[in-house]
């Protein structure tokens, strides 16, 4: 599942994790792209000793023997971890990839309740347009991309499509879930995920758009057509 930050990713990802038969990875690449980058993300130190740093590591287990001999293996990642030179078909053409979309003004509004600044790559738009292209063009498949915001005003039935698409059964038990959280949970989880652990499922969609000024209303904007690119190929229930 590739998505942007302050998206439904990690609900989706408390969905599949609810399944009897689908085992999770929380943003596996998390610690090989900061040690890489040298972003000053939140809790930067403990993510990268948390973890497996090094990304061809990383994506070898990926690519590997699913953890438990689950059936489904759902990996969220954040389209921003993922750089350039990490861009082989090797390990990406063994996967199913997933799109998780977002309208940037409200994946905008999200971020800076979180941080005090925000750039399109922070967000990861350009990132995930560049990583659907080299899906489609590179490794041959035509992953299904799902709005996040026409996701929660029908859930039920993206997922029924989604399942369909991807070759799973649709399962009942995703459309609820236990609240708190999990040992899967990323050790960045206490500074993110306090919704997700408030959580028994699906919220509402958003109601209005926010509005910006200055840099924020730039970088919303500057994303939009990337985003209706990917939204005009979204997944319909």
């Amino acid at each position: 599942m590739w998505s942007g930050p302050r998206n439904i990713s990690t609900a989706m990802m408390r969905a599949f994790e609810n399944r009897p038969d689908c085992t999770v990875s929380d943003e596996p690449l998390y610690g090989a792209w900061l040690k890489m980058s040298g972003e000053p993300h939140p809790m930067r130190e403990q993510v990268i000793a948390s973890m497996d740093t090094d990304w061809r590591s990383v994506v070898e287990t990926l690519t590997g023997p699913t953890p438990d001999e689950a059936r489904v293996w759902y990996q969220k990642h954040m389209t921003h971890h993922i750089l350039p030179e990490m861009m082989e078909t090797g390990w990406l053409s063994k996967l199913t990839h997933v799109f998780l979309i977002r309208d940037p003004r409200h994946v905008v509004a999200s971020y800076l309740d979180k941080r005090d600044t925000v750039s399109p790559e922070d967000i990861g738009v350009p990132q995930q347009q560049a990583i659907y292209d080299f899906i489609v063009g590179r490794v041959g498949q035509q992953p299904p991309i799902i709005d996040s915001t026409e996701f929660l005003a029908e859930p039920e039935g993206h997922l029924r499509a989604l399942c369909q698409r991807i070759g799973i059964e649709f399962r009942p038990e995703m459309m609820s879930w236990p609240s708190g959280p999990r040992e899967t949970d990323g050790v960045w989880a206490p500074h993110w995920y306090q919704k997700v652990w408030e959580s028994t499922g699906f919220g509402p969609p958003p109601n209005d758009l926010p509005e910006f000024e200055g840099r924020a209303r730039a970088v919303a904007e500057s994303c939009q057509p990337l985003y209706r690119q990917l939204y005009a190929r979204r997944l319909r229930p």
